[in-house]
């Protein structure tokens, strides 16, 4: 009896944990468990749950807003708080492994100097806590739509968030 009731729990303990690593999964680091890695470069192409796709030297995920121009952030004051411009480093890097588009820098309106692939200024999403998560995919927020970029630098076609959800919009994103 004492066997069985051991074997019961061991299996229930099992269960639990499968449900709970299930769960974590799908609202964790990527919707698929892949978490780019940190490289330390300005950019890197990455493998995650939206495909292969720039990531910082942190390993966030890097997104463009809809209303840049080329070459030119529009993304100011609270909009900055919510996209962090990924920042340019001192010396451009050469072409990097993976990252087709070419690299280069704007200067932004409060001076900084931010990176920009194949024209477009990047940014990171508040809202990403850690690597690999995606929440900035598809929002609608500070007046247009952010996509995650490609190596090539080009945003991403199918904004659609991870997980086919509707495109977040307003400030409660």
């Amino acid at each position: 009896m004492i066997k069985t009731r051991g074997i019961v729990m061991l299996s229930l303990a099992t269960a639990g944990l499968a449900v709970t690593a299930a769960c974590s999964s799908s609202s964790g680091p990527g919707a698929s468990g892949l978490v780019p890695p940190a490289t330390g470069d300005a950019v890197s192409a990455q493998s995650t749950s939206l495909g292969t796709i720039l990531v910082d030297g942190s390993g966030r995920t890097v997104y463009v807003f809809a209303n840049d121009k080329t070459n030119a952030s529009t993304c100011t004051g609270a909009c900055a708080a919510d996209w962090p411009a990924v920042p340019a480093p001192a010396t451009l890097p050469t072409p990097l492994p993976g990252v087709t588009g070419v690299l280069a820098m704007t200067t932004r309106s409060d001076g900084g100097h931010q990176l920009t692939v194949a024209g477009h200024p990047v940014y990171t999403f508040s809202g990403d806590s850690v690597p690999g998560q995606t929440n900035g995919q598809g929002v609608n927020l500070n007046g247009g739509v952010w996509t995650v970029v490609s190596p090539s630098g080009a945003p991403d076609a199918n904004p659609t968030p991870a997980g086919g959800a509707t495109p977040a919009t307003g400030p409660g994103y």
